[in-house]
């Protein structure tokens, strides 16, 4: 019977093999691409919150 330890030792972590950090910024046809779609779909309250977050992060 295996004990806790046993199965916590053979389990892989979730981001092994993967890249770590901080990612890059959005480029700027990212960003018009998200808007335009946000637009399109008439998804006002994730549009509104979504050109916050860019204002914010612009200084």
């Amino acid at each position: 019977m295996a004990t806790h330890n046993d199965t916590a030792r053979s389990r892989e972590p979730w981001n092994k093999g993967k890249l770590i950090g901080q990612e890059p910024p959005l480029k700027l046809p990212e960003i018009w691409a998200i808007r335009t779609r946000l637009q399109m779909s008439a998804n006002i309250r994730e549009l509104a919150l979504f050109n916050l977050a860019i204002d914010s992060a612009s200084g």
